[in-house]
């Protein structure tokens, strides 16, 4: 799991079977994903980024079966795509949430935001009018840049730290070619614990499966 491996790999070097390297994978993931910051600070940057609803390894699936890198019907942002909301602070504190299927809107903002933002944070978004309509209603300190104008940075302004961040995560996942929406948190767990090496002994994730962390 350090390395990456798909499951089919890393059941060839483990020597057990397909299905056994799966359950395993995500029973390792389990505790490992809540290792999160309680409370981000300073200057928090949130965005989201999307990825196609995928029901791989469903017995009944609720549309008919897509290929293999297969495209949304619609263009841009529709139901037929999962919404993952980051928001990462400077110092690299990193919290996500799959929000559901298409556009994040300003009640799940509160619902998973406002916990985690300390009172003197800064939020700094793109212009989505969600994130100003959700900064009113809590009395949160918000500043934003217009990027479909192609404003990206005005002084400490920008969200180029959670951009970077999705990028990172989106060039990882590709390894896996596709992974089921209901197992995505479980990827997003595993790619914030391995991220510029917070994890890198198998000691540290043996403890963080079990649930002990920063030890």
């Amino acid at each position: 799991m350090l390395d990456s491996r798909t499951v089919r790999k890393a059941a060839a070097i483990v020597e057990v079977a397909k299905n056994t390297s799966l359950r395993w994978r995500h029973r390792f993931l389990t505790l490992t994903k809540t290792d999160r910051p309680a409370c981000l600070n300073g200057i928090a940057e949130a965005d989201e980024t999307f990825l196609l609803e995928s029901q791989k390894g469903a017995r009944d699936l609720q549309r008919p079966a897509r290929r293999r890198a297969g495209k949304a019907a619609k263009r841009g942002i529709s139901a037929e795509q999962v919404c993952i909301l980051v928001a990462r602070d400077r110092t690299g504190g990193t919290v996500d949430f799959v929000t559901g299927r298409g556009p994040v809107t300003a009640v799940q903002l509160k619902t998973h935001l406002t916990p985690i933002l300390a009172p003197d944070t800064l939020l700094v978004t793109d212009g989505n009018k969600a994130y100003q309509e959700f900064a009113r209603g809590q009395g949160i300190s918000h500043q934003y840049v217009s990027v479909n104008v192609g404003e990206r940075v005005r002084g400490a302004v920008h969200v180029q730290n959670v951009n970077g961040y999705h990028s990172r995560f989106h060039t990882w996942l590709r390894m896996f070619n596709g992974v089921a929406t209901r197992y995505l948190a479980n990827y997003l767990g595993w790619r914030w614990s391995i991220d510029q090496g917070r994890i890198c002994s198998p000691e540290t994730l043996l403890k963080a499966a079990i649930g002990v962390f920063h030890t």
